[in-house]
């Protein structure tokens, strides 16, 4: 049986831990939160209809079902409020012990900001995000009608930033496409292209790779200062873009060294 694309990030996230023990303790809690997000995006699926299609230009104007995701909100948060990630579970406890309106404002709040939300800064809003993202993810996966057409900065389901990049071979050579950070949608981007800012002079668009990550790179752009990391699956067509991304955490180190700023922080806040 082909396992699902939340058994294949866990499987990855375990992968990682092993071969770079820097990132074991990122790939321990990214594993247990994956596990919690996979039970959530399960919910709504078996909720909903599995299989169900729906017919949808966007993210926009979707109605959180309040009714099935609050009870689901609460079981997240006592789930990440007894792991070793302390300052999450301080923040997961803390939510727990306020009223059931506050946690609702929140995720309505969350919800409405999804697309320009940074999860650096505020720990609430990132529980929020990181609940939602199954959410959104489900919508994605079930909607029925064709994106808006051309090469958008952002996602053309739900106009949220791209959190990492992917190679995938095409022909004799490989496409580019982006992954959106709340709904996992990717669509088609050209290569030799700033995500940020559009800018396609190759002299200012700055490419770092390290000997330890030969799949992964960092793209940065000199015009806006903006990076992003790309993962080659033509390199490794085990990895998986999403949990490569969070765990070559030097290739982050050295971007920030050269003074580039991500265009989307991951959910370490980088």
């Amino acid at each position: 049986m082909k396992p699902s694309k939340w058994d294949r990030r866990i499987q990855r996230a375990e992968e990682l831990a092993a071969t770079h023990p820097f990132a074991c303790e990122v790939m321990q809690f990214y594993k247990h939160l994956v596990g919690l997000q996979k039970a959530i995006y399960l919910c709504v699926e078996q909720t909903r209809g599995e299989g169900r299609s729906h017919s949808r230009a966007s993210l926009f104007g979707c109605q959180l079902d309040v009714d099935l995701l609050m009870p689901k909100f609460r079981e997240f948060l006592s789930d990440l409020g007894t792991g070793q990630a302390q300052p999450i579970a301080r923040t997961a406890k803390a939510l727990i012990s306020q009223h059931a309106d506050r946690r609702l404002d929140l995720l309505i709040s969350a919800w409405e900001n999804a697309s320009e939300f940074q999860p650096a800064g505020n720990p609430e809003s990132m529980l929020a995000w990181l609940f939602l993202q199954p959410y959104a993810e489900n919508l994605a996966d079930h909607n029925t009608r064709t994106p808006r057409r051309g090469t958008p900065v952002r996602c053309p389901f739900c106009l949220g930033k791209p959190q990492v990049g992917a190679l995938r071979q095409e022909g004799d050579g490989a496409k580019r496409f982006l992954i959106c950070s709340l709904c996992s949608t990717e669509w088609a981007y050209g290569r030799i292209v700033c995500p940020a800012c559009g800018e396609e002079t190759v002299d200012k668009l700055a490419i770092y790779t390290a000997s330890q990550f030969n799949h992964v790179r960092v793209e940065g752009c000199d015009t806006c200062g903006h990076y992003i990391k790309t993962v080659d699956l033509t390199k490794d067509g085990l990895a998986v873009p999403v949990v490569d991304e969070l765990a070559t955490i030097p290739l982050n180190f050295w971007a920030h060294e050269h003074g580039y700023v991500k265009m989307q922080t991951n959910l370490l806040g980088i």
